[in-house]
């Protein structure tokens, strides 16, 4: 779903398929990637929105970046989709780029925040 298709009421993230039974295998790879600058993985930063994973086993991530100049926006994508490709039973990986909404300290994990010093 993109920003342009959003009704009022939508969601500004579109929920993920948790009961899927690949979700915790994808949330563990995610949890295998760190933002360089940040000594936290980009799942409990709250970068990956969306974990949509379809009844066929295509997954799809929408993800987001710290900032929108992060010097690794081209690249981290890849990283995610290199992360989760290879677990049993997926079949294709897209990972999508969004900066709606934007990223904010809200969206880490308790466990980032305590890592981080903030808590």
């Amino acid at each position: 779903m993109t920003m342009e298709n959003l009704k009022e009421g939508d969601p500004l993230i579109a929920p993920s398929t948790t009961e899927h039974p690949l979700y915790d295998s994808v949330v563990e790879a995610c949890k295998t990637v760190y933002d360089p600058e940040i000594p936290v993985n980009i799942f409990d930063l709250g970068l990956i929105y969306t974990i949509d994973i379809s009844p066929e086993n295509s997954v799809r991530v929408v993800m987001t970046l710290t900032a929108p100049g992060c010097p690794v926006a081209g690249e981290m994508p890849g990283w995610v989709a290199d992360a989760v490709e290879p677990l049993p039973g997926v079949k294709q990986v897209d990972v999508e780029m969004t900066f709606q909404p934007q990223w904010g300290m809200e969206m880490m994990s308790d466990e980032a925040r305590l890592e981080l010093g903030f808590i």
